[in-house]
């Protein structure tokens, strides 16, 4: 159907990528960790319509643009890096009284700005385009008539899966985590360590040439 080629094959691949630790699954565990549950499905929410917003770049063909121009992968790459760092620092250098007012209030706003992240970190990242532009393709025969309704399909399918996979791997670590009696000392360090963590998925963006 519309051209679309080992079907199987995609899916477990996609699979495949989605369990594989990034400043994706990142950004997730840490909601769901430091403000709960909910919170981590919000900032799931938020990175697959990031996602999403990828496949239709890919649909239209405007993806390629930053696979064929270095100044247009080069302005959205640091776009990116700025964004990934701003959120790091955010988190070393937060202060002990708002990260405890923010463990205790889960309000729209809060969800909104989990929201609103996340569709920029995924957004805002050059990889994700040039992915979705040269993975997806592989799986549409050339001669499909209907090739970008089979690329909308495939990405549809791609953001469905990975959004199980991420929904069960929030849950696991919540309950794992839910074992653990947690102090003010030890919420700190982790996000002083996500923190650093997005600093240096920041860097490696940076150092990343198109390819």
């Amino acid at each position: 159907m519309f051209g679309i080629t080992d079907l199987y094959l995609f899916i477990i691949a996609g699979i495949l990528l989605n369990i594989t630790p990034g400043a994706d699954m990142l950004y997730i565990l840490s909601n769901g960790f430091q403000k709960g549950f909910k919170a981590g499905i919000i900032a799931m929410l938020g990175i697959g319509t990031g996602c999403l917003f990828h496949v239709f770049l890919a649909v239209v063909g405007l993806s390629a643009i930053l696979k064929t121009s270095v100044v247009a992968f080069t302005i959205v790459k640091f776009m990116g890096v700025i964004y990934l760092m701003y959120l790091g620092f955010s988190l070393l250098f937060k202060s002990k009284a708002k990260s405890k007012e923010e463990s205790v209030t889960l309000n729209n706003q809060t969800l909104k700005k989990v929201f609103s992240n996340g569709v920029l970190i995924n957004s805002l990242n050059p990889k994700v385009a040039i992915f979705f532009i040269t993975f997806l393709p592989q799986f549409i025969d050339v001669n499909a008539s209907q090739q970008e309704l089979g690329l909308l399909v495939l990405g549809l399918v791609f953001i469905v899966f990975a959004t199980f996979v991420n929904i069960i791997i929030l849950y696991v670590s919540l309950q794992i985590s839910g074992k653990f009696k947690y102090t003010q000392i030890f919420t700190s360090v982790i996000k002083k360590v996500v923190g650093s963590l997005f600093i240096l998925f920041g860097i490696k963006l940076a150092t990343q040439d198109l390819i």
